[in-house]
């Protein structure tokens, strides 16, 4: 269990400068700074709850459909918003005590926030000028 919580750190912390590969560098982009798996309870207290900036919280599981739709539409609608917004993602199978204490009953379920309360939500898939409008009432644009 340690080693894989290790793993899935590792895994998903943002890259940062740029990695060598066979002598080739590899540079990052801003957006996949802007979005982030939470590690557990005190991780989502850091990343999200404390975030100066707002944040959407997708809900998903690896098994929900719809998720694997609604998931890379909304992290490339965040990504093109600079920096402005920023994506955390929680596995509710991994994180089932996130899931209770936001009252997450279906998935996908999205929230928006802002300095910790929750603004906003929706649950299940939209397309993407939904997307937009719930992204752009969430950061005031």
């Amino acid at each position: 269990m340690a080693q894989r919580l290790a793993l899935q750190r590792l895994l998903s912390l943002p890259a940062r400068g740029s990695l060598a590969c066979h002598g080739r560098a590899f540079g990052t982009s801003a957006g996949r700074r802007s979005t982030f798996n939470v590690q557990d309870g005190s991780d989502f207290q850091d990343r999200v709850v404390n975030s100066p900036k707002p944040v959407v919280v997708d809900f998903h599981a690896q098994w929900c459909g719809p998720c694997k739709i609604l998931g890379p539409r909304l992290e490339k609608l965040v990504a093109k918003l600079e920096g402005k917004v920023l994506m955390a993602k929680v596995d509710i199978d991994d994180h089932t005590d996130l899931a209770i204490e936001y009252e997450v009953s279906a998935v996908p379920t999205v929230l928006a926030m802002k300095n910790g309360d929750v603004v906003d939500k929706f649950v299940g898939i939209k397309d993407e000028d939904q997307l937009e409008a719930f992204l752009k009432k969430l950061i005031g644009a």
